[in-house]
């Protein structure tokens, strides 16, 4: 499916054409139809001897409504720019010519129209201003045809042209993630909300769920319609009419992006390539305040220029367009900037995510020229160099590639480890670009340093800390944490992790503290001393090592002596089947309180269960 669209001056025979193609009236409001003028986006749709079916955007003229213009022309495949025979090219004329331009519009038919007003002489001079007019833009090579919606001459010529370039127009792709840019939002009594719109990127079917963005409601289509037809899913290039259910008209405005679910996010930066047209008048400043235009959508901005401190007409340069509200854009999308009164110029996004950069740094012009212009595997790692880590599924979102070419292109770069993947290879896979995991490795490396400078006598870093210090999503973290121990970064022991190069080291004094501390624990083994005590962190190092047994917050035994008694109190019971409290005291001739500490110890290690007094083995 194709969409075309007028582009011209007011009062050109825009509205006419259409309806002598169509026989619809594109003008669909009161307002119009009193004026004689387009004010808003109308639309019409034509049959061409081919059998293909195609749409036509028509767009106002009026310098007053180019903003209206803007709404509908960005989603077109073909251009019909339209000139009066009578009066030849004006200044809208331009201002449209420039737009087409910048959108990069590689199509279309310069339309003299009101052939039947003039005579063959001024209808040539005509012809030669507007290819004087075309001279160097997207339109140089474009054919031209002189009709007359009056007299219906030349119109056959027309439909003929058209046809023949869309044999060779491209048809809009197909990368699985639909959007469909709201351009009007109308109800229909019986059927509720209703939006138009273009298809791009992707499919819709009836029944689906959608989002829209970004407001983020979520709605279901309930039904679809294209040139008045029901159909069961539309797909991209498709002028489309949706019907949503659980949404309402008030919820919803032009601007706004049909899409599917949990994919598309708002964002109020991008960094763009832009191109200030050479007509301007003055140069474009660092900072200046500009209306923001990409397919319906529009914002207030400002452009912050990253490469100059001004643009100068017919130049182009790199910038960070930051606007005063978010808007649903994609890498890849066009957009024209516009002063209060005229189109200053366009470009294309090429991070519609950024970072807010510094001016002047020849390492993130280069970054933007390779996600502008690169291969996909080019485009994937200065994408994840840019902002990262990233999912998989965010990738997508943020490189604008199909599904297969991110795929090969991340499969590829980890096989040559210049990206590295954590977790499965599913859409919740994160990636680093290799410069990006030294960084997480340096990081990882500072963060379990800066531990074992603090507490020295500790085993170790636990895991959960350094899961919170670390910038990855948690989910991903055991992931990250075995490919930091596979890289040798870090060593795993239980519930902590440490340096290799790592082990406590005790001083002279400290290790005078432990020697006496274990000492006092032997000479009364089954008994020892409360009052004895060691500093906390040489208890948990003696406990970690092993060579103590933390039984009760008060009760603590030398190794050797605890595993007497395991020895002795389990043999008991293998012999009798049981033993009592009072049994285990006279055992070791102690008192109840440490029996009693060891035994609730033993079972809370799960050696032995408690049946009334007595305890059996498990």
């Amino acid at each position: 499916m194709f969409v075309l669209g007028t582009a011209g001056h007011v009062d050109h025979g825009k509205s006419r054409l259409v309806q002598a193609l169509t026989g619809i009236d594109p003008d669909r409001l009161a307002e119009e139809k009193e004026r004689g003028m387009t004010i808003d986006l109308g639309f019409a749709w034509l049959k061409l001897p081919s059998g293909r079916e195609v749409s036509i955007v028509d767009v106002p003229g009026h310098e007053r409504f180019v903003k209206n213009m803007l709404a509908g022309v960005g989603g077109i495949d073909l251009a019909l720019l339209i000139i009066a025979a009578d009066e030849g090219v004006m200044p809208q004329t331009r201002e449209h010519l420039d737009i087409l331009d910048l959108l990069r519009l590689q199509k279309g038919i310069i339309v003299i129209t009101k052939k039947d007003l003039v005579d063959h002489e001024l209808l040539e001079l005509v012809g030669m201003e507007v290819r004087e007019v075309v001279a160097g833009t997207a339109l140089s090579s474009a054919p031209v045809v002189s009709v007359s919606a009056a007299t219906g001459e030349g119109l056959a010529d027309l439909v003929t042209t058209i046809d023949r370039l869309l044999d060779v127009t491209q048809p809009k792709r197909d990368i699985g993630r639909p959007r469909l840019p709201i351009d009007r939002v109308f109800s229909i009594a019986g059927f509720g909300t209703v939006v138009t719109g273009t298809l791009v990127d992707g499919r819709l079917a009836v029944g689906q769920e959608v989002e829209i963005v970004p407001p983020g409601h979520r709605a279901r289509l309930r039904g679809l319609q294209t040139h008045k037809k029901r159909l069961d899913s539309v797909s991209p290039g498709s002028r489309v009419a949706a019907n949503l259910s659980g949404v309402a008209i008030t919820d919803l405005e032009r601007g706004h992006v049909l899409t599917s679910p949990d994919w598309l996010r708002p964002t109020a930066a991008m960094d763009v390539k832009v191109r200030l047209l050479p007509r301007v008048a003055h140069p474009l400043r660092h900072n200046t305040e500009v209306s923001f235009h990409s397919s319906a959508l529009e914002s207030l901005g400002k452009i912050r220029l990253l490469d100059r401190d001004k643009l100068q007409p017919g130049e182009t340069g790199w910038a960070q367009l930051a606007l005063s509200r978010p808007v649903a854009v994609v890498k890849g999308d066009l957009f024209i900037i516009r002063s209060s009164k005229d189109t200053l110029g366009g470009g294309e996004i090429v991070d519609a995510y950024p970072r807010r950069h510094r001016r002047f740094q020849a390492g993130t012009i280069r970054g933007l020229a390779a996600r502008e212009r690169g291969s996909p595997t080019e485009v994937v790692l200065a994408t994840l160099e840019a902002r990262e880590p990233l999912t998989m599924e965010d990738l997508l979102a943020r490189s604008s590639l199909s599904q297969s070419e991110t795929q090969q292109a991340v499969q590829s770069l980890v096989a040559e480890n210049r990206v590295i993947m954590l977790g499965d290879r599913g859409s919740s896979a994160l990636l680093f670009s290799a410069a990006g995991w030294q960084l997480q490795k340096a990081a990882a490396t500072q963060v379990v340093e800066g531990f074992h400078r603090r507490f020295p006598l500790r085993p170790g870093m636990p895991r959960e800390e350094l899961k919170s210090k670390m910038k990855i999503p948690p989910g991903s973290f055991p992931a990250a944490l075995q490919r930091l121990s596979r890289d040798g970064v870090l060593v795993e022991e239980g519930k902590v992790v440490r340096l290799p190069s790592y082990r406590p080291e005790l001083t002279r004094e400290q290790q005078a503290a432990v020697d006496a501390y274990l000492k006092a624990l032997t000479q009364n083994p089954y008994s020892p001393p409360g009052d004895v005590t060691v500093d906390p962190e040489l208890l948990d190092l003696l406990i970690e090592q092993g060579k103590v047994v933390k039984t009760a917050p008060n009760t603590i035994f030398a190794a050797s002596a605890y595993d007497d008694m395991v020895n002795r109190i389990t043999a008991h019971i293998r012999t009798r089947g049981k033993i009592t409290l009072g049994e285990v005291r006279d055992l070791f001739q102690t008192s109840r309180k440490y029996a009693q500490a060891v035994m609730e110890y033993l079972d809370e290690q799960k050696v032995t269960r408690r049946v009334g007094d007595e305890r059996v083995l498990r």
